[in-house]
């Protein structure tokens, strides 16, 4: 797969079939509408899907509106196991954006099995959360939040196209997606598919239409059982990718996904594969908390056996205002009272506090406050990442097209665009 720095953001162009154009917005101010931002009325009344880049901040963002807790999305730049093995884990399923194609409709499953949530795309551009719904409906354990839950369960008998269906009416899940729509992404997806619908007779283009190029689609690897599945809303029913054993399921991804690569001749074509993993503050803050207990337990076991020792550390300057140690509930970190009264103090740490001797609870305690740096120093990192994410997902959704086009509005009537387009072209020839 090419380089981040190198490789340029593919944005998604998959089309089943769409919705009706949605009508233009009314003029405001003598301004037409392309120049005027979307509004969150626009988006809301607007029954289209937009198109998402492949940004995985993006993706995060989308699960932690959508309120599923304890995962969150990383980029996959090579298929080296190296790579793979320093993913988050676990690591819930897989996200590959490539040219669609249609495969053998004989690797299909006759039928979608009981035990797999499937859903088939039935709307333009929304594989980006076809792809999301058919890993995380797939997770048992996960906390999808309310919203998602009761989908999950109301969606549990349908077929895949039902499903589908549902999805392209389920407002919430359309509400978070379209949240990336910008004003003219809505009229340029009405204006194709109102083209569409005029050229062909039919709402949308299939993709892989042999009479144009397929668009760039979105599809899931999951592990379900005791099988890899791939699951590709464009197709009628899930694929059996063979058995996991005692093997990584990730070894048989792996290998499906470099063949769907080699089936493209071009040197220049591009594909995308993120991952959906365990969010890492899921075990970080629960080990803080019980590195807090644990810290605790040490400092009570002192001052049993050794009443003086918070003097001697105030004077070897090593106490806990130079460590910045937490010894309860933090907000900051995330740790509350209850996670604290519930963690539980197991392994060596458990052993050097039963027999009370005071240089191994010291010894112990230096370990503790080492081990609560390290974690406190990961969580930061994380929420760090997490308001990166936000910001990255906030300048996206930011309409900055008004304000260009209204710049080179200006640029055309002082007579300085034409010039400017000239110049362009002549140092494109060169």
């Amino acid at each position: 797969m090419a380089d981040r720095a190198k490789r340029r953001r593919i944005t998604v162009k998959n089309v089943a079939n769409g919705d009706e154009p949605a009508s233009e917005t009314s003029t405001e101010g003598g301004v037409k509408p392309p120049f005027l931002p979307a509004r969150t009325e626009d988006r809301m009344n607007w029954k289209g899907w937009c198109e998402i880049e492949s940004e995985p901040a993006f993706f995060s963002v989308m699960l932690r509106e959508f309120g599923i807790q304890g995962v969150k999305v990383q980029e996959v730049f090579t298929m080296d196991e190296e790579i793979l093995a320093g993913l988050s884990k676990p690591v819930h399923g897989l996200i590959f954006l490539f040219r669609w194609r249609e495969d053998d409709p004989d690797k299909q499953e006759p039928s979608c099995p009981e035990e797999v949530w499937f859903a088939n795309q039935t709307n333009s551009n929304a594989c980006a959360t076809i792809a999301l719904l058919n890993i995380v409906n797939n997770i048992p354990s996960l906390d999808l939040g309310e919203n998602l839950e009761s989908f999950r369960r109301f969606t549990r008998d349908f077929t895949p196209a039902l499903r589908g269906y549902s999805i392209g009416n389920f407002e919430f899940a359309r509400q978070i997606h379209n949240s990336f729509a910008r004003k003219m992404d809505m009229l340029n997806i009405d204006l194709a598919l109102r083209n569409e619908a005029t050229a062909k007779g039919q709402r949308g283009r299939q993709a892989g239409d042999n009479s144009g190029e397929a668009g760039f689609h979105f599809i899931a690897l999951v592990p379900i059982g005791e099988h890899v599945w791939k699951l590709d809303g464009l197709e009628r029913q899930p694929q059996r990718l063979g058995k996991i054993g005692k093997q990584d399921w990730l070894d048989l991804a792996t290998p499906v996904i470099q063949d769907m690569m080699l089936q493209y001749a071009s040197d220049e074509e591009q594909f995308v594969l993120l991952a959906v993993v365990q969010d890492p503050l899921k075990t970080l803050r629960p080990q803080l908390a019980e590195n807090v207990a644990t810290l605790n337990k040490a400092n009570g076991r002192l001052d049993e056996i050794m009443p003086d020792w918070r003097e001697l550390e105030i004077q070897n300057g090593t106490d806990d205002m130079v460590e910045g140690a937490i010894h309860g509930p933090d907000a900051t970190y995330g740790i509350t009272a209850d996670m604290i009264q519930e963690a539980s103090i197991k392994g060596p740490a458990a052993k050097k506090l039963c027999p009370g001797e005071a240089e191994k609870v010291m010894s112990l305690r230096g370990d503790i406050l080492q081990e609560q740096r390290v974690i406190r120093a990961e969580i930061r990192s994380e929420e760090q990442t997490q308001a990166e994410e936000a910001e990255k997902a906030a300048s996206r959704r930011h309409d900055y097209g008004p304000t260009v086009q209204m710049w080179l509005k200006m640029l055309h009537h002082k007579g300085q665009l034409k010039p400017l387009l000239e110049e362009l072209d002549l140092l494109g020839h060169h």
